[in-house]
């Protein structure tokens, strides 16, 4: 079943050594963060989703300690409604089109995606993805016309990844962090930078956890010299002052 099918390229994709279990505090991070953070630290028990849908689980009571989301939305509404402490911005994305390695619908412009029958993969309007998405996609004066193509819209962006890996879509609006892991099954359209909308990570203490030395601690980890070099190498930029 395709369903089965994208469950199962989602555990192949996205669960490095680490990310499901531990005896230490709980992380919540978006989905794109799933290859760098356990390499910055291993020890936590970690929770890859939608940084929306962490953020509601946050207010529903779940146990994070520590949350790091795609979107400075998600953190500073919580900060706002006193649910975290004050967010610190780490890192920097970009979007990029990911299409089959074998391309089978000629894809080598964003503009291409116009074209009747494309089959597009992009994220749900409720997440960071998505959103960043349809704030490119408008300020190429594209969007309806991309938007008539979608075929699938995502919880989070490694369900974009699996569907255009499985070859269930033509493209995919991704992160180009998402794209590393999966080089060699997929070719990489990149978008014109003067449209790119300014995508922030931001993380922030759980006001709740009991474990606000270790959440402390692992946000140390996130921005030091170590941190830093490990998200430039899994491709996200970097902020040039730390807020």
């Amino acid at each position: 079943m395709r369903t089965l099918a994208i469950l199962f390229a989602l555990v192949v994709l996205t669960l490095p050594p680490g990310t499901a279990a531990g005896d230490s505090f709980t992380v919540y991070a978006a989905a794109s963060l799933t290859e760098v953070f356990p390499k910055i630290d291993s020890s936590p028990r970690y929770s890859f989703a939608g940084s929306d849908q962490l953020a509601l689980q946050i207010r529903q009571g779940a146990p994070a300690d520590l949350f790091a989301a795609a979107s400075p939305k998600s953190t500073q509404l919580l900060y706002r409604d006193g649910l975290v402490e004050r967010p610190v911005t780490f890192a920097k994305n970009r979007l990029i089109v990911i299409v089959p390695e074998s391309n089978p619908a000629g894809i080598h412009s964003v503009y291409d995606l116009r074209r009747s029958g494309v089959k597009i993969v992009i994220g749900d309007q409720g997440v960071p993805i998505g959103s960043y998405t349809r704030q490119l996609l408008d300020s190429l004066g594209i969007k309806d016309a991309v938007l008539r193509n979608v075929v699938s819209q995502e919880t989070d962006v490694k369900g974009i990844v699996a569907e255009v890996v499985l070859g269930e879509a033509d493209a995919g609006f991704v992160y180009r962090t998402d794209a590393k892991p999966v080089s060699a099954r997929v070719q990489k359209i990149f978008l014109p930078a003067w449209a790119q909308p300014p995508i922030r990570y931001q993380i922030a203490i759980v006001k709740s956890s009991p474990r606000r030395i270790e959440a402390r601690a692992l946000i140390h980890k996130v921005l030091s010299t170590r941190g830093r070099m490990l998200l430039r190498r899994a491709g996200f930029g970097l902020p040039r002052k730390m807020r």
